[in-house]
């Protein structure tokens, strides 16, 4: 028999015969109206987990990792306001039910049982996926992460102070709201939930204001991993700037006690706190889970023995708040509920076809107020003495830090964060001199931990910023990589466009560093951010580009709600000359302010019947041998790609137009490099003859072999030559 309908019979026939399990009595500032509506969203809550596995069973539902067990969330959630933004573990169903019956016009029932069956009509998904989640109820859309949203719920808890300082145009959060974001015990252990309360407890242990709430549910047990007696009071009792907080959540009174008092710590001292809240897991983990083939039948039995929703009858009919038959009476229209909605439910249509599943994967646009760009005064007061040298030839870093100087200027919503971008300048002097310009509150020099960088801005970004992170190195990316994937690409998709995190992600990187770092520092594959559905990629090859492109980059995050990638490649960083010792030829002036290069816009030089597709690095490398085989006959026309995703297809087909052969130069690896979505296209699109020069599938060395496995002047003139010749 399922262990959901023992447990459903057992609480019937307990209740009815007065046998609850043992426990403390009522106690605390809980009033009857608020302790029944808890207990309410309790039954609601269970009952939609057993209906979740009954529309499974008749083909109709699609996801059964349910909440009972810890149905005292209830009780958070009644503690909380629903101005407090809530990022919630996927165990959390009675704080949505509770959350829901605190805001008029939503129906929990209706809304949740969509999103099992998944729905179009789903509220939050439009039916991608089962989600917990909410626009009404100020809770942001989470699957079945684990912990990977912890980093955007301490960015999102830092961004509160900061939008009470200089409210950004799409404030979403209150000024005395706080940040609650609850995980599981074995959640606790992951890298990324260490790393964001680490950050939590280094942000607040320097008094910086941080309004967030971590909400533990030990309920002993990771899927079948055990969690040692006493492991997460051991861990996290005694965190320097965090305050640990400890609740049974089986006693919905004890439960919202401790609540309210750390909500009112974390709410009037704007610091973190860690609500340890003590719960069981029934079922088993998921629908499909046999926990008897790894547990003794004893401990799961004793885990229902000490079902939350017999301890809450049992305190609710001892405090003279509800009768036995009152009890009873909450729980059967409960399930009474779910199951007239499911009926109702199961005849509503599907997504069915890929148009309808990609919807969603880019956000809709939102109105800005139009700016007219930042007054004179500001830009002499800012720039100062380099004003002089605007009309002189610069190289890429310094036409960078202009173009960010400029669009701080103009929008006071971006925030810049990232390690030593602020008192150093960063590491190339990308950033020199914008803390001074713009202060610590738009220049966050952070700990070193890019998991927290991209959560920051996450974060910052749900509350009306703009944010401009930065990843020190690409090869740092893979620390955090799945903060992009798992979380700020999808939050639109799995949302239906009424979420999103917009930010443009500044990303030094490729390779042709000469004698440093090896591939820790040269990293010269994208593959990971072309595989991301939505994201769009942007990489520049020179200076007047990168400022005109940046601005492009901040438009489509600020208007379009875009998650942007701006690649910038960190050789050419200081070049100034390309075919010859202070030519002077790849510095260029820096661009007027309102100027831009549109998202798909490629460059073009030259017309010659022999196209080299190309960018980054290999744009610069292909100008040097462009003048090589001119003077062997063969003229060329360069197309710099500029965006590297969305791949500008109708761009370049364009561009190719008159063109009798294309050479495809890719600094990145042969396998997973732009060249073969080039090459793939070209042969779908075009009839021109083709090749590609790609560089090998090998990491980067440090010393003289720094470019040997990487395109040169050298292989792309013999490349030419062959293709040409053939």
């Amino acid at each position: 028999m399922d262990r959901a309908e023992i447990v459903h019979d057992a609480f019937v026939n307990r209740v009815s015969a007065g046998d609850f399990p043992k426990g403390e009595p009522a106690s605390g500032p809980l009033e009857k109206d608020e302790a029944v509506a808890i207990f309410q969203a309790q039954c609601l809550s269970r009952n939609l987990d057993r209906r979740s596995r009954k529309l499974q069973a008749e083909g109709q539902g699609y996801y059964t990792i349910g909440s009972s067990g810890h149905e005292g969330m209830a009780a958070v959630a009644s503690a909380l306001r629903v101005d407090d933004m809530a990022f919630l573990h996927y165990r959390d169903g009675a704080f949505q039910t509770r959350r829901s019956a605190m805001v008029p016009g939503t129906n929990a029932a209706r809304d949740m049982l969509l999103s099992f069956c998944v729905a179009a009509s789903d509220p939050m998904s439009g039916g991608r996926h089962k989600v917990l989640g909410s626009k009404a109820l100020n809770i942001p859309p989470q699957t079945s992460t684990i912990a990977s949203h912890l980093p955007k719920a301490v960015g999102a808890a830092y961004s509160i102070p900061l939008a009470k300082r200089r409210a950004p145009e799409h404030k979403a959060l209150s000024d005395d709201s706080i940040v609650m974001c609850s995980f599981g015990d074995a959640s606790a252990n992951h890298s990324t939930a260490q790393g964001a309360i680490n950050t939590a407890c280094w942000t607040s242990f320097q008094s910086v204001p941080l309004p967030l709430l971590f909400v533990c549910e030990d309920n002993g047990i990771g899927i079948s991993t055990r969690t040692p007696k006493g492991w997460i009071k051991a861990n996290f009792a005694s965190k320097p700037g965090l305050k640990y907080f400890e609740a049974n959540g089986l006693d919905i009174f004890d439960a919202y006690r401790v609540t309210k008092e750390a909500a009112e710590y974390v709410r009037t001292q704007k610091k973190p706190a860690f609500l340890h809240l003590s719960l069981v897991r029934l079922y088993g983990h998921a629908g499909a889970d046999l926990q008897q083939s790894y547990l003794a039948k004893d401990v799961f039995e004793s885990w229902e023995h000490h079902d939350p929703l017999l301890h809450s009858a049992r305190l609710l009919i001892e405090s003279g708040m509800l009768s036995a038959d009152d009890v009873l009476g909450v729980y059967h229209q409960a399930d009474d509920d779910c199951a007239r909605e499911a009926i109702e439910v199961t005849k509503e249509k599907r997504l069915s076809t890929a148009q309808d599943v990609m919807a969603s994967i880019i956000p809709p646009s939102r109105a800005c107020k139009p700016s007219n760009g930042p007054s004179k005064d500001a830009r002499e007061a800012a720039f100062g003495s380099d004003l002089a040298a605007m009309d002189k030839p610069q190289p890429m870093s310094r036409l960078l830090n202009w173009a960010l100087t400029d669009l701080m200027l103009e929008h006071t919503e971006i925030l810049m964060m990232g390690e030593d971008i602020g008192r150093k300048g960063g590491v190339y002097g990308v950033t020199q001199k914008l803390a001074e310009r713009f202060g610590p509150d738009r220049i966050i020099d952070t700990l070193l931990d890019e998991q927290s960088i991209l959560g920051l801005a996450i974060g910052a970004a749900h509350n009306g910023f703009i944010p401009i992170p930065e990843i020190q190195f690409l090869a740092y990316l893979h620390n955090a990589e799945d903060q992009l994937r798992g979380e700020a690409a999808t939050l639109p998709f799995f949302s239906n466009g009424q979420f999103s995190n917009p930010m443009v992600l500044r990303i030094a990187g490729l390779g042709y560093q000469k004698g440093f770092g090896g591939h820790f520092h040269n990293d010269n594959s994208l593959a990971v951010l072309r595989d991301i559905p939505g994201v769009i990629i942007a990489c520049p090859s020179h200076g007047a580009d990168a400022a005109l492109m940046l601005r492009e980059c901040v438009r489509l995050a600020r208007e379009e709600q875009r998650v942007v990638v701006f690649v910038e490649p960190i050789a050419l960083y200081p070049m100034r000359d390309l075919h010859s010792a202070k030519d002077g030829a790849w510095m260029h002036n820096y661009p007027r302010p309102d100027a831009s290069i549109k998202v798909g816009e490629v460059g073009v030089t030259g017309d010659g019947p022999l196209a080299i597709v190309t960018y980054g690095n290999g744009h610069f490398l292909s100008q040097q041998a462009a003048a090589t085989l001119a003077k062997k006959g063969i003229d060329t026309r360069i197309i710099d790609m500029r965006w590297i995703a969305p791949m500008p297809v109708d761009s370049i087909l364009s561009a190719l137009e008159g063109a009798e052969k294309a050479l495809i130069v890719d600094e990145c690896r042969g396998t997973g490099g732009q060249s073969e979505a080039l090459l793939a296209m070209l042969t779908e699109r075009s009839n021109l003859p083709a090749a590609r020069l790609a560089a090998e599938d090998s990491f980067i060395a440090t010393g003289p072999a720094y470019g040997a496995t990487m395109p040169s002047h050298d292989s792309i003139v013999d490349a030419a030559n062959r293709l040409w010749n053939t």
